[in-house]
């Protein structure tokens, strides 16, 4: 099964206040799928495992502009950044992910399924 980081959005994934993040690539994503919700995937630690935080089911997926943000009213909180206007989360998203604010990601509606940590 291939696997999410929420290294950032742990918390928020946990007690349901997240169900929409946005990612570059992922593609090919459509609803229905299921995914393992992990803390962290890249640059682990010799030694270090994985965390699997839960299991999470697709429930939309389509690709747009980051900027897109501002025609879903309510995404900054239901990405698990209440305290965030879209601009800010922009910001933040391209220093995350060292990209520029044209890119284009795709925006996933999901839903944890099953919590596992």
């Amino acid at each position: 099964m291939r696997r999410m980081s929420f290294a950032m959005t742990e918390r928020q994934l946990l007690d349901g206040s997240k169900n929409i993040t946005r990612r570059l690539g992922w593609t090919n994503l459509k609803p229905g799928d299921r995914l393992l919700a992990v803390r962290k995937c890249q640059g682990l630690q010799r030694g270090e495992r994985q965390v699997v935080l839960g299991e999470i089911e697709v429930l939309g997926a389509e690709r747009e502009a980051l900027w897109d943000i501002l025609r879903h009213d309510g995404d900054c909180a239901r990405e698990g950044f209440p305290e965030l206007d879209a601009s800010g989360f922009v910001r933040m998203f391209c220093e995350a992910n060292r990209c520029t604010s044209d890119v284009t990601v795709t925006r996933i509606e999901l839903r944890l399924v099953r919590r596992m940590a």
